[in-house]
């Protein structure tokens, strides 16, 4: 039986990547939380793929509104970040990155998606799950879908401000509204 890991300390992890600036660097959960800042943590299968650069440029198109946020964005996958930046620097009209605005971590010992549950064992590649992670380092809010289906930038941005409000947030809550009053 899977465990629980939502309403826990997250796990913590240190990985290569591609930094925005194109350069080679390190993520890890423990400089957000030293920064005081939010984790918005996504795994996504490989690079070079058709699904996962729609969700990777749609993300960094809406960086600024993540940053407004106070939260850092990391994308992950099992490829390298030689890979990472090979197809960063590959135009977006030929299926390509170009620039981003946020890193793309390399799990290529499995060591991170394993942890976060969503390694494809057999496969060696991550299922698309998305985390977000409190400055505090506590782990918010879990979403695990199939590689098929790619997530909804307005949905984690919506997730991410009910949660930082601390208060209850009523079915379809959208950012400006009341929270429920106990």
């Amino acid at each position: 039986m899977a465990e629980r890991m939502v309403a826990k300390q997250a796990p913590r992890f240190e990985m290569d990547a591609v930094l925005p600036n194109k350069e080679f660097g390190k993520v890890s959960l423990e400089e957000n939380m030293k920064n005081d800042k939010w984790t918005v943590l996504f795994f996504y299968p490989m690079d070079f793929t058709f699904v996962c650069p729609t969700e990777i440029t749609s993300l960094s198109d809406r960086f600024d509104e993540f940053e407004d946020l106070d939260a850092e964005v990391i994308g992950v996958s099992t490829d390298t970040i030689h890979t990472h930046k090979a197809w960063i620097n590959t135009p977006r009209d030929s299926n390509g990155l170009g620039e981003l605005k946020y890193a793309l971590a390399a799990d290529t010992n499995h060591v991170v998606a394993r942890d976060y549950g969503v390694l494809i064992e057999e496969e060696g590649v991550a299922l698309r799950g998305l985390f977000i992670i409190s400055p505090e380092g506590e782990l918010m809010y879990a979403v695990v879908n199939h590689n098929n289906i790619g997530r909804d930038v307005d949905e984690t941005l919506r997730v991410l401000q009910a949660l930082q409000t601390g208060g209850l947030c009523p079915a379809n809550w959208k950012p400006g509204q009341e929270t429920l009053n106990v």
